[in-house]
């Protein structure tokens, strides 16, 4: 018997066990492709599912994922003044990574997959693939710290009122992962700003601070590190004197590019040896991800270049005001700081929430970059502006497409 015929016959009975059988469908669905296309006249057979479509944005995500995982345990020996550089301690800064990343992906995938299976068996239908992205996406633009608990309640919320309420994959108006963190950002703002938030380890960031380790760091990592006399973690370390852990957007808005550049180079900020959300901070491997996309015709390229366009545009307007030492602040300098490039690539792009015209896509990506930076120059409660901007013109995408249209008809009409 093969493999696929073994398969097949331990499928579970739909009536009797909905939802035994709506995991064993999602499994089925995502390992094989369906064999069968439409039947009559003319068509078109492609093996890209919507299943294979969403991994091939999880693909483009992999390497924010592992230097994410990395630069946790990076900036949390950082803040003790040990391992400076930035591949010095390599086991301990991928285990402390290890041990605060696992567990946000995880509670991220159960939860969401969970209120996923469990809808799709109460409906009687197979699991929808959306989540898939939506999964991926939510613990790389978490801080690293972020209690589980409410990251549970984050995803519930947004699978639930974001998505299936309105009817589930491709009927959600707004982005999921960032109703998770918009989530969080209204409901428990402290978990998601200030300095603390983005060094993991610490209960404050003072210095003489202790570390908070648990017995993945000193039970099993150290008794694992023992056996090859690697460094171990110290209980006794603490947060070194004169460490911030400030972004390069605080440290911005205090003082401009200049007081950026005094504590991070641009070399840093490029390749994201600094503080953030886990997958926001290396430029490069973002930018990597965003041209697979491209290449593999996954995600739009005139959202990302209009993005792009905006908010240049956005940021030469501030320039000449220049009212604040932050409104001076280049187009390319603000392309280094923050999520820009990360909300590029993988946010603003997600096909169901944005503009599906062509033209529609140029406005939509175009009105994102140039509120997105208004919002992060402007607001002094929030420098950053892409999940309020995103969020915001998620729900004029439809009108825009709307008038695309109508143009388009009255064009013809009068052509005709």
């Amino acid at each position: 018997m093969g493999l696929l015929q073994f398969i097949k016959s331990i499928e579970p009975d739909k009536k009797k066990s909905p939802v035994l059988h709506t995991a064993y469908d999602a499994f089925f669905t995502f390992a094989y492709a369906p064999n069968t296309v439409t039947s009559g006249g003319v068509h078109m057979r492609d093996g890209m599912d919507l299943k294979r479509l969403m991994v091939h944005v999880v693909l483009a995500m992999q390497l924010c994922y592992i230097f994410g995982t990395y630069n946790i345990g990076h900036q949390h020996f950082v803040a003790q003044g040990q391992y400076l550089g930035f591949m010095d301690g390599f086991n301990l800064k991928l285990a402390h990574g290890l041990i605060l990343m696992l567990p946000i992906f995880l509670v991220s995938h159960i939860v969401g997959l969970g209120i996923e299976f469990l809808w799709a068996a109460k409906k009687g239908h197979a699991v929808e693939e959306g989540f898939l992205v939506s999964g991926a996406l939510i613990p790389l633009i978490m801080p690293p710290d972020i209690p589980l608990w409410i990251l549970s309640l984050a995803v519930a919320f947004a699978v639930i009122i974001g998505k299936e309420a309105f009817g589930g994959t491709g009927m959600n108006i707004w982005n999921i992962a960032l109703l998770a963190r918009v989530f969080i950002f209204f409901a428990y703002p402290t978990t998601i700003s200030g300095d603390l938030a983005w060094v993991s380890g610490y209960e404050k960031l003072v210095p003489g601070s202790a570390v908070d380790y648990g017995w993945w760091h000193t039970g099993f990592f150290n008794s694992l590190f023992s056996w090859f006399d690697w460094p171990m973690f110290k209980e006794t370390a603490t947060v070194v004197n004169g460490y911030s852990g400030a972004t390069p957007l605080t440290l911005a808005y205090q003082g401009g590019w200049e007081q950026v550049t005094a504590k991070y180079s641009e070399s840093q900020m490029l390749w994201g040896a600094i503080p953030g959300s886990i997958g926001e901070t290396n430029k490069i491997f973002i930018v990597l991800g965003a041209l697979f996309l491209i290449i593999t015709k996954v995600a739009s390229f005139r959202i990302m270049l209009s993005m792009v366009l905006g908010a240049i545009g956005g940021t030469l307007i501030l320039n000449v005001w220049g009212a604040t030492p932050f409104m001076e602040v280049t187009w390319y300098q603000h392309f280094l700081m923050g999520s820009f490039l990360f909300a590029m690539a993988f946010m603003a792009t997600d096909p169901v929430t944005a503009s599906s015209t062509n033209t529609g896509k140029w406005i939509y990506g175009a009105s994102i970059g140039f509120i997105g930076i208004i919002v992060r120059v402007i607001n002094p409660a929030y420098p950053e502006g892409w999940m309020l901007a995103i969020l915001f013109v998620n729900t004029f995408a439809p009108l825009i497409d709307h008038y695309v249209l109508e143009a388009n008809i009255k064009k013809r009409l009068q052509s005709a």
